[in-house]
């Protein structure tokens, strides 16, 4: 196995990664980062995005990432293909195993791994993603004003999408898989006393209808075995998010979904050091925006915990 040392390594891209590559380099502290399985995140998955500021006229999502990534390089990231499989953070500095063949050794880690949503496992759910199918409501509703969209999920998050969505759209389908949803009980009755918002229990879907873009969904109903199809233009999925955190239990504090718990006001997990940004550790925002400024906040952390650490290392 190769051996490499770096002041700091940054595992993960997307909004958070990049942004914290590019305050670290601007630091002067030779960030390596290392792109991970999803190159970008989930604005790979996005067509346009018009709620980052600066793009007036809005910006495809993996554009956006190709611009970020080059301003990260402009600085002088070193911006490497690879995974992390393996972290040992119980002594400093932290080793972090790429590809099960190559150990860094890390004088402060920035964790920008992101958390992948859930989807249903459908060939026509993962063939229209991007055009039609989407698993962020705040982020894609805005294009299917004033049409019917389905949106999949019973809890709290789905509960808020379909009310955000009932906002924009002329008619909401909610499908929920039981008889009764797991969102609280004002979430419920936000959701219920809403007219556009339809929900059909005992629901699951058959298949997302459409070639180029959605045009339908098929449903089932699992009481009657009865087949129904529904004209919608946008699909939405809301059965949660899924952080990319395995690799770090046991080092790191989580909480019961595996979120990184970062101290409040900053980016500091339990492990001097060690930080976190982005939706592995924010499951209230999930934004572009938001991850790109947790980012900052990382790096920022990071810079500071350097320069201390040297101060005390040179009066040690």
């Amino acid at each position: 196995m190769t051996t490499e040392k770096v002041h700091c390594l940054i595992i993960g891209s997307g909004p958070a990664g990049y942004t914290a590559a590019i305050y670290a380099a601007r630091a002067g502290l030779n960030p390596v980062l290392y792109q991970g399985i999803e190159p970008g995140g989930q604005l790979m998955l996005t067509t346009e995005v018009e709620n980052f500021p600066g793009y007036p006229q809005g910006i495809m999502g993996p554009q956006m990432m190709q611009d970020l990534q080059a301003q990260a390089k402009r600085f002088g990231t070193d911006i490497r293909i690879g995974l992390a499989t393996k972290v040992d953070f119980s002594a400093t500095p932290h080793k972090v195993i790429i590809d099960d063949s190559h150990e860094i050794t890390a004088d402060s880690v920035i964790i920008a791994t992101g958390a992948s949503a859930k989807w249903l496992g459908l060939d026509s759910e993962k063939k229209l993603q991007g055009r039609g199918v989407s698993s962020c409501a705040v982020c894609d509703g805005f294009f299917y004003k004033n049409q019917e969209v389905v949106i999949v999920g019973a809890g709290d998050s789905a509960a808020e999408e379909a009310s955000y969505l009932a906002k924009i759209c002329s008619k909401v389908h909610m499908l929920v898989r039981k008889d009764e949803m797991r969102a609280s009980v004002i979430m419920q009755n936000r959701v219920k006393n809403l007219p556009n918002i339809q929900i059909h229990w005992n629901t699951e879907v058959e298949e997302v209808l459409g070639e180029e873009e959605v045009t339908g969904v098929r449903i089932r109903n699992n009481k009657t075995q009865a087949l129904t199809e529904l004209n919608a233009s946008g699909f939405f999925v809301a059965i949660g998010h899924q952080p990319n955190t395995h690799i770090f239990k046991g080092f790191l504090d989580m909480d019961e979904q595996g979120y990184i718990l970062t101290k409040p006001g900053s980016a500091h997990t339990n492990i001097p050091g060690v930080f976190a940004c982005g939706d592995v550790q924010d499951k209230n925002y999930r934004q572009a925006i938001t991850a790109a400024g947790s980012g900052c906040m990382a790096a920022l952390d990071a810079e500071r915990y350097l320069a201390a650490r040297e101060v005390a290392l040179s009066h040690a």
